[in-house]
């Protein structure tokens, strides 16, 4: 009896796993870098408490390509590749057609939550419309940004507003991880990384320091000749510093600033989202602005020093279990060094890199 009570629990083990594999989620995010990567910790809330065994993205593909395997969101979509213009029809004139693309491309969802469209929109009820032509989804269509200001992190406040509309009630205050890591890097993320650096010539053997001194917003950008005097204090003490460099970077400063930067530290520029992640895996300590780099260094538990002038960290800072915030006020922020916030970086650089 106690062997065959075995086996049926083990069936029945298997049988609910089974059953909760097939519940799926979609995260509709059609957002930046860290906007993207501010909406891990509300997949992973989804997957604890809506009971789902995977949460799928669509979102821009070089923003989100990386996650599947190293993030708990299961698979990713472009977001180019489903026709979701047509959901900003109006409803009296949206119409689906036997075996229409749009019904399949949500089909199989238990729960779609979508910061495209507003509550009440024309979008939010063609995608109603749409996902039940199938199985049929519960929609939950969440704000970007809040509607006033909120000092709650902008991931609280995306978990509580799903809370809200789904009757849930948190267990705490804080639902945010503050010790967990968003982003799990791989082995062969950090061989591929050892490889870009010995390509670029840069001394392994030293502590790396990543300077990522561009952002999405030039007034987030702490000024570049405070990026510069770090980097030569770096290069002093014994260290390697490396700038990082996007393509907005690279046609935001004029070329003579460039010319400033690379006599003063080896930098890369237009790495791929997943090369950039590469060469964070193998970094001893990171330095940026508010910007979607700087999201990813501290969700991989990289030592991130965050630089926040405009923004409020209390809303924006990023997520991880090493992350320390700088701040300074505009207009002093961008328009000119700073000796004091640069020696506060260094202290925190030597802490870390001692």
């Amino acid at each position: 009896m106690d062997s065959h009570a075995g086996i049926l629990d083990l069936l029945k083990q298997q049988g609910e796993q089974a059953l909760k594999k097939s519940r799926r989620a979609l995260i509709i995010q059609p957002g930046a870098i860290g906007d993207c990567i501010l909406t891990l910790p509300l997949a992973k809330f989804i997957i604890d408490h809506l009971k789902v065994g995977a949460v799928d993205m669509l979102g821009r593909a070089d923003y989100i390509s990386y996650f599947p395997g190293r993030t708990c969101i299961d698979t990713i979509r472009a977001i180019d590749s489903v026709a979701l213009h047509r959901l900003f029809s109006s409803s009296a004139d949206f119409h689906l057609t036997d075996r229409d693309a749009l019904i399949d491309a949500f089909a199989g969802y238990l729960w779609i939550v979508t910061f495209l469209g507003r509550n009440g929109s024309d979008f939010e009820q063609n995608l109603i419309f749409t996902t039940n032509c199938s199985q049929g989804a519960d929609v939950i269509t969440l704000p970007l940004l809040p509607d006033s200001p909120d000092r709650d992190h902008i991931a609280d406040f995306y978990i509580r507003r799903l809370c809200e509309t789904c009757g849930l009630k948190l267990a705490g205050e804080n639902s945010l991880p503050t010790s967990e890591l968003l982003i799990k890097s791989t082995k062969s993320d950090k061989k591929a990384g050892e490889e870009i650096l010995q390509q670029a010539g840069l001394d392994t053997d030293s502590a790396l320091v990543v300077l990522c001194p561009g952002s999405g917003a030039a007034d987030k950008c702490w000024h570049l000749d405070n990026f510069l005097s770090i980097a030569g204090q770096l290069k002093s003490n014994g260290a390697e510093p490396l700038v990082l460099l996007g393509p907005a970077e690279v046609e935001r400063f004029i070329p003579h600033r460039l010319i400033d930067i690379s006599r003063t530290a080896s930098f890369l520029a237009d790495l791929s989202l997943t090369q950039v992640l590469q060469v964070l895996c193998v970094a001893d300590a990171y330095v940026g602005n508010d910007s979607g780099i700087t999201h990813l260094a501290a969700a991989m538990g990289l030592d991130t020093i965050a630089l926040f002038g405009p923004t409020d960290p209390a809303a924006y800072r990023p997520l991880g279990p090493n992350v320390c915030i700088i701040e300074d006020k505009p207009p002093a922020f961008t328009s000119q060094p700073s000796h004091d916030l640069q020696q506060r970086v260094m202290i925190k650089l030597q802490e870390i890199c001692a």
